[in-house]
């Protein structure tokens, strides 16, 4: 499973861990930046890119990082095929890909850690969507708001 990762100011140094986390575990990791730490930096301009490699399917899934993880959320469900939740407990980590087929977790590089962060990770990657009748009515609905 290939894995996109993106940040803005607000999550490089988490950023930075999970993506050493993922690649110790054996995924293979797709860095959108921010590579170094600049205040004046955007969250689009890197959360955007990984929103488009996860619509796509260039890459399987992807974590966004930001401050709260409130505007890389926002951002990434402006992109077709993309299903990005804040996620802040390990249940809706789950069940967001089971019943939603959620593709993106967003998180706050300023609200939580790192033991809390891969938690969530593992959950999410742990994951997968379960395919029913009534899912897929509701994904269907929510896929016709992008037409």
């Amino acid at each position: 499973m290939t894995i996109g990762i993106a940040t803005d100011h607000g999550g490089i140094e988490l950023k930075r861990q999970l993506q050493e986390y993922l690649e110790e575990k054996g995924f293979s990791v797709k860095d959108f930046g921010a590579f170094e730490y600049d205040a004046a930096d955007d969250f689009p301009d890197y959360v955007v890119p990984l929103a488009r490699a996860v619509g796509s399917g260039e890459v399987d899934r992807g974590v966004a990082v930001c401050g709260s993880g409130v505007g890389a959320s926002i951002a990434a469900n402006k992109i077709k095929n993309v299903r990005a939740c804040l996620i802040t407990e390990t249940y809706s980590a789950r069940q967001g890909v089971e019943h939603d087929d959620m593709n993106m977790m967003c998180v706050g590089g300023r609200v939580i850690g790192i033991a809390l962060a891969q938690e969530l990770l593992d959950a999410f990657l742990g994951a997968e969507y379960q395919n029913l009748p009534r899912q897929q009515r509701r994904m269907g609905k929510v896929a016709d708001l992008e037409q």
